[in-house]
């Protein structure tokens, strides 16, 4: 009987980090946060022999530290954490793409992307793969992206995406074979486009493209075990810095494939993870000096208002939506329910919370539609892709919005303005954020020259924050709305 050549790989892997790089105490047990992250990263390190650690999209965005430096302090920190590899998420885009560019040359690991490329000439703004050597294997390394990337770099003339999984399957199949005189030993995909997305990936890929695994992120997916479609492995590790997806995967080395694996998601908790105390005075250093900024009280709350998920009404939701259309002198302000990025704030608000909550200080449009076009507006969000989870953009709407939807039956029951239908001919000025303004015909239904026909749309606040902000800290014991914006039935 011939001997298979087997040779031992760990892959260590995290996803939508999103700046959580502080340990947290929760039920009485310490989880999470950088410091452990890299003492558990390093003690793997110096147990096995092949070791290589990938993260899936999403370094940025979700914490004070991050925003304060827009994206610096987290590569600064990554740095540190020295992931072999690492692709790019939706959220990487979101200070400008120029910036993206700049936080790149900051980096000390590898960043690969597949999707974007620039419009006039095609070419890629970041390299789609990389070739791993270790221990005499190849390793192949190729990153894709979500769809949503598409949205935020539509603010870039000059930038393109492919967004489609069935280009994305034709891409990596490009690549592949492109390698094919090469003797690659392994193959994996790491993705940002969600975990259903990911299944769908892998159920077009030819099987002689040789993938081995699927490493994704944006969907935030708990799993207990890796989903295995047309034989490839899919896998997640929920988001932040709380747990870690690690394989420990036999490769046969003449048959360039998986002999067998064990996946688990490993809890980063005090129990099996040592301190790095060296990265935690970097944390701490960046944490002083943001505290001292973000420290100032804004209001207190009466109670502890909420925000448990995107697609339906919330206190938060709201709140933050009547406040932005008092404080601008608008009839209607649609707020991204994305927006807002955490679960709950209160009862003493800090700028810190509200910053950590909403930390979009982004531009504010009015437009001036008709009647006729708000309900255009409203039942494009409520369309029917929009209940099956293809489509991902809802809304937080100010008072007088009343909207009935029925979810079995996929549609928009009625609308009414203050307690009365809305007249076609009618006219109202609405607020939107500068992400949902720029993407008004994919999210909308609405292009720019249709709004701009009864008044030229206009940025009436530079700075969402601003507005709430001084708001906030000119009012005392807050009390969230009750009157309902959003019935949802079935």
């Amino acid at each position: 009987m011939t001997k298979k050549n087997l040779k031992p790989l760990t892959i260590l892997h995290s996803n939508d980090i999103h700046g959580d790089f502080m340990a947290e105490v929760i039920e009485e047990k310490t989880l999470g946060g950088v410091s452990m992250l890299s003492g558990y990263l390093q003690k793997v390190r110096k147990e096995e022999k092949n070791v290589i650690y990938t993260i899936s999209g999403d370094m940025i965005r979700g914490s004070l530290i991050d925003s304060e430096y827009q994206g610096l302090s987290t590569i600064d920190i990554m740095n540190a954490l020295a992931p072999d590899v690492v692709t790019l998420g939706n959220h990487e885009v979101d200070y400008g793409v120029a910036h993206l560019l700049f936080l790149e040359r900051c980096a000390r690991f590898p960043i690969i992307n597949a999707n974007l490329y620039l419009t006039n000439s095609g070419v890629r703004l970041f390299r789609s793969h990389l070739i791993k050597e270790i221990d005499g294997m190849k390793i192949l390394f190729i990153g894709v992206m979500t769809e949503e990337v598409l949205a935020s770099a539509r603010q870039e003339k000059l930038i393109g995406s492919f967004v489609d999984v069935r280009e994305a399957a034709g891409e990596i199949g490009k690549i592949c074979n492109n390698y094919q005189s090469e003797d690659i030993d392994f193959t994996v995909i790491l993705t940002h486009i969600g975990f259903e997305e990911d299944k769908k990936l892998a159920a077009l890929l030819d099987e002689r493209w040789g993938v081995d695994l699927i490493i994704g992120g944006h969907s935030h997916t708990l799993l207990e075990e890796p989903a295995v479609v047309n034989g490839i492995p899919i896998v997640q590790a929920a988001m932040g810095t709380d747990q870690l997806g690690r394989f420990d995967i036999m490769v046969n080395t003449d048959t360039n494939t998986i002999d067998s694996y064990k996946w688990q998601l490993v809890e980063i908790s005090e129990k099996n993870c040592p301190r790095d105390k060296e990265l935690e005075a970097l944390v701490e250093q960046y944490q002083s000096q943001t505290d001292a900024k973000y420290g100032r009280y804004l209001t207190r709350f009466k109670e502890v208002y909420t925000h448990p998920r995107r697609d339906r009404e919330t206190q938060l939701g709201s709140l933050f939506a009547d406040i932005f259309c008092d404080a601008l002198d608008l009839d209607v302000f649609f707020l991204g329910s994305g927006s807002i990025r955490q679960e709950s704030m209160g009862t003493i608000v800090q700028y810190k919370h509200l910053s950590e909550t909403f930390p979009y200080a982004d531009e504010i449009y009015r437009i001036t539609v008709t009647g006729k076009q708000l309900k255009k507006m409203i039942e494009t969000i409520y369309r029917p892709e929009s209940f099956s989870g293809e489509h991902t953009e809802f809304y937080q709407y100010s008072h007088g919005m009343m909207i009935e939807v029925s979810w079995g039956e996929k549609k928009v029951k009625s609308i009414t303005f203050n307690g009365e239908d809305i007249p076609d001919d009618a006219t109202f000025n609405v607020g939107l954020q500068s992400f949902h303004f720029k993407n008004m015909q994919a999210f909308l239904g609405l292009s720019e020259e249709e709004v701009g026909e009864i008044r030229k749309p206009r940025v009436v606040t530079t700075s969402s924050t601003d507005i709430l902000d001084e708001w906030l800290s000119t009012h005392e014991l807050v009390v969230a709305p009750t009157t309902p914006r959003l019935i949802i039935t079935d």
